[in-house]
């Protein structure tokens, strides 16, 4: 079998790298997001709207993670893209708060430590927002738009469940993402930074959701 000389090899591309790790540790291969449990079960209105109220808590106030990053970040390729997201989740902001009201109270649910273990999330996610590793906190960021698509897709179920008309998607296009980690990660060092920023939120997004299962699977027991 002829080999292919190791100059011409197809190495992956740092957006793919990075996407690629945003899947395979965060929302996407998580079950709980797309399960029946909490989109199609009897007791998906009260687990839809658990997930809104601790989304909100995580990520409803101001700044959010994509604006602590655009507001630290000086280099020209990733100031335009984050500038852009910036506002695109203002809408997302607004949208979940809108959920968050017509979901009605945070169901009561046995066991305690729920707020302790948001307040950890929101201190972490801040962290990685603000880390002084080159790279890192742009990673983050783009972490966070691409698995912000799956959260997408619970806030819609949640729209249609509580009558509420959601705003145009934010951050469904997975290639500008791609494109816009291309153009930061100008060497290998760079890139592992922005993939280690990029690992930390989609690993603090499945914590969310293993939170939020346990609480849905406890109220059932109850």
């Amino acid at each position: 079998m002829a080999s292919i000389p190791i100059g011409q090899k197809c190495e992956p591309r740092p957006g793919s790298l990075l996407l690629d790790c945003v899947d395979g540790h965060g929302s996407r291969s998580h079950p709980y997001p797309t399960s029946d449990l909490l989109l199609a079960s009897p007791t998906a209105p009260r687990n839809l709207a658990d997930a809104i109220h601790f989304l909100c808590a995580l990520h409803g106030q101001y700044p959010s993670l994509v604006e602590l990053v655009a507001a630290r970040t000086v280099d020209p390729p990733s100031r335009a893209w984050l500038a852009e997201a910036g506002e695109g989740f203002a809408r997302e902001r607004a949208f979940l708060a809108r959920l968050a009201v017509e979901a009605g109270p945070v169901p009561a649910t046995p066991g305690s430590g729920s707020e302790a273990a948001i307040a950890a999330q929101r201190h972490a996610l801040a962290t990685l927002a603000k880390s002084e590793r080159r790279g890192c906190s742009v990673g983050a960021a783009f972490a966070f738009a691409a698995d912000w698509a799956v959260i997408r897709i619970v806030l819609e179920a949640a729209a249609e469940r509580f009558a509420v008309m959601p705003p145009p998607r934010w951050s469904d296009d997975r290639q500008s993402i791609a494109d816009a980690t291309e153009s930061v990660a100008a060497d290998a060092a760079l890139g592992r930074a922005m993939r280690f920023g990029a690992e930390q939120v989609a690993l603090q997004h499945r914590g969310l959701w293993d939170l939020l299962q346990a609480r849905a699977q406890a109220r059932i027991a109850a």
